[in-house]
């Protein structure tokens, strides 16, 4: 008997009244047996009443416990989880012990999770959350989008969630301010659009924060870096070259700023400037400053640039942005070229040369009209290193070039590869084979480090044998 049918009959023998049996009525030719749909839709609405009754039950019991700031999140799930268990046993209901546990922790979920995504979230193997409608979630794991097998109830269950999440950060969402970033208590980044901006249903995007930052052997592991860069760009770091980490979305940009930037001595003061905050520095003299949107009335809004602007006035010795989209580059150049060596930030590009185009764009959103000879001779002199991500087809994140900024030649700004990566195919379960390799040419910034007392192992340069693959 399916859980539709045991809960549609312990009603059925709790509320129908008492009948006298009658004589035996002739037999009758059986009826077709309900469609497959309508078994399922039986199924489901057994299983909403029930969840209706046991969440309003809980409420009921904890009350403001619920909303207590002094309870610990483990111990308000603890406590809730218990008292779910009493009431779902006094509702008699006919589950199975697996069914039993699963409904505890659907309610839980709902009502002090994020609903049906809360397993998803929890899910360590997933960087990003994607919903298209309360049909549809979409998940990343290892480079790769697969559709996943979770779903919200309706259209209103999203909604519900999407305004949890947005009210928990001080924001708000609805028909005149239809959509959000945001960010959750953990860190991960959200983004979410409902109606009328979406036409087919709310849209809710999430980008998962990694609780545990990776590290440099992580992505070497990975193969995202070689050894031999990870070398190059410690001591680039360590020798205060300014760097650029340039990369389309989703690349992995955030991942790797906060790996050059666990490069940074100790002892350093550092101050981060983010629109949400994402870098997990693990150095102990450090400032985390954070954009503010305007609010209900269109006040109050502290933009990067502001926090850049005032980041001058803290004694920084490093200065990391986590991503320059608009007029802040200019001043994020100027502060390169006025001190502030070894600053590190982002931009969306996709190859060396396009971040250049790129900071060139940005530059001129800051108004301030400036020729393009003046703008390219600021981003020569203030840019070092351009470091290139990219996003392969097969899923994986690789540095594709590191990439020497070495000045002027009339107009054009000139660049000089490093490291650049070499294809070599795709092997049997589709991944990419190659890896970047040196391209012989010894950078200018080496002068430096030899100033500096910085020395690199002489393997870092050493093109590969032909036919060898690193």
């Amino acid at each position: 008997m399916s859980l539709a049918e045991r809960l549609a009959s312990k009603h059925a023998e709790r509320d129908a009244p008492y009948v006298p049996v009658a004589a035996p009525l002739p037999p009758v030719a059986p009826e077709p047996d309900p469609e497959p749909q309508e078994d399922e839709r039986a199924r489901e609405d057994g299983l909403l009443a029930l969840k209706s009754r046991v969440g309003d039950e809980l409420f009921r019991r904890m009350g403001s416990r619920l909303n207590d700031p002094t309870l610990a999140e483990a111990d308000l799930l603890g406590q809730a989880r218990e008292i779910l268990g009493e009431i779902v046993d006094a509702e008699s209901a006919p589950l199975t012990p697996e069914e039993r546990q699963r409904l505890v922790a659907q309610i839980a979920d709902d009502v002090l999770g994020f609903g049906p995504l809360q397993p998803l979230l929890d899910d360590p193997t997933l960087t990003e959350i994607m919903v298209n409608g309360h049909e549809q979630i979409f998940v990343e794991r290892s480079g790769r989008l697969t559709l996943s097998g979770t779903r919200f109830r309706s259209e209103a269950q999203l909604r519900a969630v999407i305004e949890k999440i947005v009210t928990r950060v001080g924001r708000r969402i609805d028909e005149s301010s239809p959509l959000v970033d945001a960010r959750l208590e953990d860190g991960s980044r959200v983004n979410a659009v409902i109606p009328p901006l979406a036409v087919n249903g709310s849209s809710l995007t999430i980008r998962k924060f990694s609780r545990d930052p990776l590290t440099v052997s992580d992505l070497v592991g990975f193969g995202s870096v070689t050894p031999e860069m990870a070398e190059l760009l410690d001591a680039c770091v360590r020798a205060h070259l300014n760097i650029i980490v340039s990369g389309g979305t989703g690349t992995g940009k955030t991942t790797l700023l906060n790996v050059l930037s666990s490069f940074i001595p100790h002892g350093e003061r550092i101050i981060t400037i983010e629109d949400a905050v994402e870098l997990q520095l693990q150095q102990s003299h450090v400032v985390r400053l954070e954009s503010r949107p305007a609010n209900i009335e269109g006040r109050g809004e502290v933009s990067i640039r502001e926090l850049l602007r005032n980041s001058l006035r803290m004694r920084p010795d490093r200065i990391v942005v986590g991503e320059c989209r608009g007029g802040e580059a200019l001043d994020m150049l100027q502060a390169m070229n006025t001190g502030h060596d070894g600053s590190l930030s982002t931009v969306h590009s996709n190859s060396p040369r396009d971040a250049i185009a790129r900071l060139e764009t940005l530059v001129l959103m800051a108004g301030m009209d400036l020729p393009l000879r003046a703008i390219r001779e600021q981003i020569a002199s203030a840019v070092d290193v351009i470091v290139q991500l990219t996003r392969m087809r097969d899923g994986s994140r690789r540095v594709t070039h590191v990439t020497e900024v070495q000045g002027m030649e009339g107009d054009v700004v000139v660049l000089q590869d490093a490291f650049v990566f070499d294809y070599a195919g795709v092997d049997a379960s589709g991944r990419i084979q190659g890896g970047p390799v040196a391209t012989g040419v010894r950078p200018r910034f080496l002068d430096r480090f030899a100033e500096l007392g910085i020395t690199v192992s002489p393997r870092v340069f050493a093109q590969p044998v032909p036919g060898e693959r690193r």
